[in-house]
């Protein structure tokens, strides 16, 4: 897809441990953002920070390749994203029958995809930026950063983060694109028929085989 469209690559601190329960229900986790801007924090500079290493790693595309991208992108992305915490809201309620090295895996498989998904779809720069128009509280706790990918030759998008507190301060735990359409749950839609199907085997296998996609370029 090209950098024109690189906004529609939304997904997106792996923190040691996982806590036993969740703070935040699924429902709430997922709730809408309202439009609006507020002062710039702790939060947004973790958003600014994560634009930063993605518009760098946008300029290199091509020199780089899938591969190279994906090596650049992964330490900020793991940095940026509560991955445990966005995998246990998408795999809902299976994840309590789960083992340690079960959810281990799973939260692996997802923070590779994650990091397929962005390498293949931001794949070139034809002058995009990223401006940040604040942050504000969350209805549903934690605090919501809006900004904006302006694009030269399309029209720009609204991007807005979901950030929650993290082991290491705030953290991305869903991703709404033109304000209003959540990673999370589509992702969770997306995975609901497959754990249904076959459960935590099914889940990373299909985890497995969209990343392999990705590198091979007919990912979705």
């Amino acid at each position: 897809m090209r950098a024109a469209s690189a906004a529609l690559a939304v997904f997106l601190t792996i923190p040691s441990v996982v806590g036993p329960a969740l703070a935040v229900p699924a429902s709430q986790a997922v709730a809408v953002p309202t439009p609006g801007a507020g002062p710039h924090g702790p939060a947004s500079a973790v958003v600014d920070t994560f634009d930063t290493a993605l518009l760098a790693v946008m300029k290199q595309a091509d020199k780089l390749g899938y591969e190279g991208r994906a090596k650049e992108l992964a330490p900020a992305i793991e940095k940026a994203f509560n991955i445990p915490l966005m995998t246990r809201i998408i795999v809902g309620a299976p994840w309590n029958e789960w083992g340690d090295e079960q959810r281990s895996h799973i939260i692996g498989a997802f923070g590779k995809f994650i990091i397929a998904t962005y390498a293949r779809r931001f794949d070139g720069y034809t002058g995009e930026s990223f401006v940040n128009n604040g942050e504000k509280p969350a209805t549903s706790g934690g605090v919501l950063v809006t900004t904006e990918l302006l694009r030269p030759k399309d029209p720009s998008v609204t991007l807005t983060y979901l950030m929650r507190e993290g082991d290491n301060g705030p953290q991305i735990v869903d991703v709404f694109l033109t304000g209003t359409i959540s990673e999370l749950a589509t992702r969770r839609s997306e995975f609901s028929a497959v754990l249904q199907q076959g459960g935590y085997q099914a889940l990373l296998t299909a985890l497995e085989k969209k990343t392999a996609a990705q590198a091979a370029g007919d990912g979705q």
